[in-house]
């Protein structure tokens, strides 16, 4: 293992935040994070901030905030990365290579979002633009038509798979109930998830309501220190491996339900790690919409194309099966801030590895799989954590 390490962590409630803007929600971070971490403001060598915005606010230039939302940060070099829905570990990404280049020795990562202000149709439109526009601008339901479509396709290929994508929201929602920063502490049951009705009906069928991530408002933030550095801190959490894999924007001119993008990013991360899935305690996943969760189970190695039903009939997904996915009740529960979402799934990950998670604590976590993406499966990025310290 090499790197820079996770030495500390803050992380928001998500949800319709009274916060006005996403310089509020990373001041809601910032002195948590570096007070987690036992440093000051001084120490930090480089901040990377992940915010996807595109119209969600009239204020961008968003890197800049963070010295305008914490004392201390005035003079610090500061960077802001956008890649779609994987914005967030864009920007941690970036912070790692820039320790592991030698420019720095201690890099703050902040994400954030504020996505409730604007009308819904707004905001469809606004997340529309991680889409190939020129083909698909005329989708309906914004990205839910565009998941709607990729439910369909799979559906016709392998089968109605209604119900699994039921089970997956419904363990989702039960496992978000253990997670104080999430937007939806409810649980739903297989039963309402399953059923179209006034209270859950079709976003873009055949996606439910249920099947659908939250718009949300929130922030995380990472503080990420070079070896030589974390060894001296109180805790640490290092990358046994990372990758971020692409794959093409235009639906049209890939397999929309292959998520080839992923299964490579997968395959080159367990093998830089030298693990497979049975080594990992659990996986947080990019559940925007349950069809994701479902195809991530093929991408990730656990069944075989049009089998990924199988994983979640079994239980092997479940937080008392042998792979629990998204203990922390995933961005199906937990929410999906865009420019948060990466960073918050690194810090549930470095949670459950330093036995800090609570009550969503997985019993002796001690290897964590965590996968992000942009787009449809387009900015793929899969991190093998294990704790250091």
């Amino acid at each position: 293992m090499s790197g820079a390490e996770i030495v500390g962590w803050a992380h928001s409630k998500f949800g319709k935040s009274d916060a006005g803007s996403t310089r509020e929600l990373m001041a809601e971070v910032i002195n948590p994070a570096l007070e987690h971490a036992g440093i000051t403001a001084r120490d930090v060598d480089g901040i990377f901030v992940g915010v996807f915005n595109n119209g969600f606010s009239k204020q961008d230039f968003q890197g800049a905030l963070v010295a305008m939302a914490a004392d201390g940060l005035d003079h610090v070099p500061a960077v802001r990365m956008e890649n779609a829905c994987a914005t967030g570990s864009a920007a941690l990404y970036s912070a790692l290579d820039f320790i592991a280049s030698g420019r720095g020795k201690i890099a703050l990562v902040v994400g954030a979002e504020k996505m409730t202000a604007l009308p819904t149709r707004e905001t469809g439109d606004i997340l529309l633009s991680a889409s190939y526009r020129e083909e698909e601008a005329d989708v309906e339901g914004g990205f839910a038509g565009l998941f709607g479509r990729i439910a369909s396709h799979y559906f016709q290929r392998y089968g109605d798979r209604s119900e699994e994508l039921a089970m997956i929201a419904a363990k989702n929602h039960a496992n978000g109930m253990k997670n104080p920063y999430a937007h939806m502490q409810k649980d739903f049951g297989f039963d309402f998830c399953n059923t179209v009705s006034d209270k859950n009906p079709y976003v873009a069928a055949p996606l439910r309501r249920t099947d659908c991530s939250l718009v949300s408002d929130g922030a995380a933030a990472l503080v990420v220190a070079a070896p030589e550095v974390a060894a001296g801190m109180k805790r640490a959490v290092g990358f046994r491996a990372r990758n971020h894999v692409n794959d093409i924007l235009a639906m049209s001119r890939r397999d929309p339900i292959a998520f080839e993008g992923a299964r490579l990013a997968w395959q080159k991360s367990l093998g830089e790690a030298g693990v497979s899935l049975d080594d990992l305690s659990f996986v947080e996943t990019h559940d925007c919409f349950t069809i994701a969760e479902l195809i991530e189970y093929e991408a990730m190695g656990l069944a075989e194309p049009g089998s990924g039903y199988r994983v979640i009939r079994e239980g092997v997904t479940r937080r008392e099966g042998r792979l629990p996915v998204n203990p922390s009740g995933g961005l199906k529960s937990k929410g999906h801030p865009i420019g948060a979402t990466g960073v918050s799934m690194h810090v549930m990950a470095a949670m459950q590895l330093c036995g800090e998670a609570g009550e969503m604590q997985i019993p002796d976590a001690v290897m964590a799989g965590v996968f992000n993406m942009g787009g449809a499966a387009v900015a793929n990025y899969v991190s093998i954590l294990e704790r250091t310290k």
